[in-house]
């Protein structure tokens, strides 16, 4: 996993950041385990296996032994199952052998990552699932921890789901305060037509704005909080003339029916904001 995998995510410097934080680095009497330091002997060395106690997607493993190799260049790591893979409770994920010292300062680093991000694609994974719809594609939203947007909507991807845009940089996206200032939704996406934004996404939540919206430019509409025979009746309107998202309230029990209504998308934003983390273990044996 690098920056060719995953654009403008910088592995060395997360693992580097990482650690640091773990250990305390700048701040009186840290950058050091105190526990591994003091109870481990230094040359001692564990194997350990990383498994799954739930039924999960996996996503995060290459970063997991980033964490361990940054502390032993030299630790044997042995993946054992593949990104965006579904594997059952009980299943091994990664073997590791190696100075004992450094496992286990990198464990938490590790483990934290890897539940966290596995935690994500499962969660997509039953989404994906409750909509039961090919013809609509779910999409995760900017709701991400600050400083981990990458990694999030990296595992969003690893459970069947795509990404929404990035950040505010790669599309304009017109919402109620923009429209607010400028006065119409006509208006608002009239502005950004004139700046030159080629991806305009405008969101409405009445059906009244759908048509000034398409007249003015926009590229996507967003249909907010719309009730399925409501989101019928608006991608009716739009007459296929630019791609129809539905959001907002969306959970595994609504998903489908909305999805249904003919929209293109599905956005939802608790498959990143408030995803459970997976149920991941790390033990060791002493060789």
């Amino acid at each position: 996993m690098t920056s060719s995998t995953l654009p403008g995510f910088d592995l060395d410097r997360f693992v580097r950041e990482t650690l640091a934080e773990d250990l305390g680095e700048g701040l009186p009497g840290g950058g050091r385990d105190v526990t591994s330091l003091s109870v481990i002997p230094a040359d001692a060395r564990f194997s350990g296996v990383m498994d799954s106690r739930d039924p999960i997607v996996v996503a995060g493993l290459p970063i997991a032994e980033a964490f361990f190799r940054a502390l032993d260049p030299e630790m044997a790591i042995e993946l054992l199952v593949g990104e965006g893979e579904e594997v059952p409770p009980g299943t091994d994920l990664m073997r590791l052998e190696g100075n004992a010292r450094a496992m286990l300062t990198a464990e938490r680093s590790a483990l934290n990552t890897v539940q966290h991000l596995s935690g994500i694609a499962t969660l997509t994974q039953r989404y994906v699932r409750a909509m039961d719809n090919p013809a609509c594609t779910l999409l995760d939203t900017r709701k991400t921890i600050p400083g981990l947007r990458i990694l999030e909507k990296y595992a969003v991807r690893m459970g069947g789901g795509s990404n929404h845009r990035m950040g505010l940089w790669d599309a304009a996206m017109i919402k109620d305060n923009h429209v607010l200032v400028a006065g119409s939704v006509g208006e608002a996406v009239r502005r950004a037509v004139e700046a030159g934004v080629r991806e305009i996404i405008c969101e409405v939540d009445r059906l009244d704005q759908i048509e000034p919206a398409l007249v003015a430019g926009a590229t996507r509409l967003l249909l907010d909080n719309m009730e399925p025979e409501t989101l019928r009746t608006a991608v009716s309107l739009v007459g296929g003339r630019v791609p129809t998202e539905a959001s907002g309230g969306i959970n595994l029990q609504t998903i489908k029916a909305k999805a249904a209504t003919g929209v293109n998308f599905v956005s939802v934003g608790r498959l990143t904001q408030s995803a459970p983390a997976a149920d991941i273990g790390l033990d060791f044996t002493a060789l």
